[in-house]
């Protein structure tokens, strides 16, 4: 982080230094900023939130004791000198177009938007900001490593895209970074424009318009609205990178004509601006395609990705966009996006294990695209001789439609020829009778992970491809780490704490 003194926080934030005395108030921060005092290190802030299940300012101490230099509160507290900042019912009023966050969350914000202008003030920070109802954090890892290839980047760790991940991101910018990568993700309206005040972007990259929290949001137009406060926080002059394949996010073209941005559409169709033509994937689901820019005549730039899945096609074009926009020629472009590689775990985390038996790993998040993209994606991987087998869980906050869009899964999942389908939970029953009325093969329902490890460990063979898909909170992706560790068939996984 860009080093700051209590007093410099305290002036930003709105708050007050405690103890009231000019040796805390000259305290700097030169360590990271964390939220979880086991993160903390000399030199550290502790930002110390409160939970639905703990309060952090009962661990001040504990982040003392690692080196912590000092803490953001809502209250005093002894252990370590602190900025405290008073919670306010009139904020809460004069922005209803904002969600009512508590202060240290209000804090925080104001904490890392110092932190960014102190960045680009040094030299001009280029922002980047990723948003989408799928897709999000492959395409964020992406970015950062092609924008690497042109100057000192820092992109999110994990999915770090909420009030309290974007600011974590922005507080490890440092003198030299010249590009920020941030993910914004939103479940309610107002989300994304609060995070835009914290990294007001340069360039919006929007991936599409799902059905991801529709149970919060009530309606996929709403969903919309709430993306498009990614472009309406542009610049004049600034870029929406905007996937034409999407009407619901190609129509924001609008909201960029009205704050006057450019737009660049991005996708498969004719009326793509930058398009992907020819598109393959190997036996390995790994897709290649051929890069069509604006202006740029011939047979198109050849691309090969190492990641898997044809929905990573629509997400190299938006990556290919911004690096473009910011000086790498379309064939260096081409060049980066093959270097590429799969950076967080469970997303489409592929595993051959030595018995023959290929796993894919996908089940950190769920969502209907989501699932329909990984879902395709084991269908290319079949391998002759073996079967493909999805083990899918329940997909969270889709409110009414939640039948429904399990169905839809079992669904397509029979008319891509998945040979087994198993069913983890309440929520993924319906797949499994949608699956069978719809042609599929074989299904299997069981109530947990373990149940369905204990059934994978005496079904699965030589050139079999089994893919774990579910939301997080369904414990898939340690079923996946089991799996794709041979070792480990057969043992409970682990969950960390």
């Amino acid at each position: 982080m860009i080093p700051l003194t209590l007093r410099e926080i305290a002036q930003v934030t709105g708050g007050r230094v405690h103890p009231d005395t000019p040796e805390a108030g000259s305290v700097t921060i030169t360590g990271t900023v964390v939220t979880d005092s086991r993160e903390a290190g000399p030199g550290s802030l502790y930002v110390a939130r409160r939970g639905d299940s703990a309060d952090g300012h009962d661990y001040v101490g504990a982040a003392a004791a690692l080196g912590a230099a000092a803490a953001l509160t809502n209250r005093e507290v002894d252990a370590l000198p602190c900025v405290v900042v008073d919670e306010d019912p009139e904020l809460l009023s004069e922005r209803p177009d904002r969600p009512p966050y508590d202060a240290v969350t209000r804090a925080f914000a104001a904490l890392g938007r110092e932190v960014v202008d102190r960045c680009d003030a040094r030299g001009g920070l280029h922002t980047v900001a990723i948003t989408g109802s799928s897709g999000k954090t492959s395409t964020k890892d992406v970015m950062a490593q092609v924008l690497g290839e042109i100057g000192p980047t820092l992109a999110p760790e994990a999915s770090y895209n909420s009030e309290v991940g974007v600011p974590l991101t922005v507080c490890r910018l440092t003198e030299d970074t010249a590009y920020l990568v941030a993910e914004m993700g939103a479940s309610g309206t107002g989300h994304i424009a609060h995070l835009t005040e914290v990294a007001p972007p340069l360039v919006a990259v929007v991936l599409n318009v799902g059905t991801a929290h529709l149970g919060e949001f009530g309606s996929r137009e709403a969903i919309a609205q709430a993306k498009a406060e990614l472009v309406q926080a542009l610049p004049v002059g600034g870029l929406a990178v905007l996937n034409a394949d999407d009407p619901a996010v190609a129509a924001m073209a609008e909201e960029a004509e009205a704050v006057a941005a450019r737009t660049l559409l991005v996708g498969r169709s004719a009326h793509a601006q930058l398009r992907a033509t020819d598109v393959r994937l190997d036996a390995r689901g790994r897709p290649s395609f051929l890069l069509h820019a604006p202006g740029e005549g011939g047979a198109g730039v050849p691309v090969t990705l190492r990641l898997v899945g044809e929905h990573h096609v629509g997400n190299a074009l938006a990556v290919a966009a911004v690096a473009h926009e910011w000086g790498m020629p379309w064939p260096a472009v081409a060049d980066a996006l093959g270097r590429a590689e799969p950076r967080s775990r469970g997303r489409m985390e592929v595993t051959e294990r030595p018995d023959g038996v290929t796993v894919v790993n996908d089940a950190y998040n769920a969502n209907p695209d989501s699932m329909g993209a990984a879902l395709r994606a084991l269908a290319a991987m079949r391998r002759d001789g073996g079967r493909t087998i999805a083990v899918v869980g329940g997909m969270l906050e889709l409110g009414a439609d939640s039948d429904a869009e399990h169905g839809g899964v079992g669904t397509l999942a029979a008319e891509l020829g998945v040979d087994h389908l198993v069913t983890v939970g309440d929520l993924a029953g319906a797949a499994g009778t949608a699956y069978l009325a719809a042609g599929g093969g074989a299904t299997t329902h069981v109530a947990d992970r373990h149940e369905a490890q204990e059934l994978l460990t005496g079904m699965l063979r030589r050139d079999d491809v089994v893919l774990l898909k579910s939301s997080r909170d369904s414990g898939l992706r340690f079923l996946g780490d089991a799996l794709a560790d041979p070792t480990a068939v057969g043992t409970a996984p682990q969950e960390s704490a």
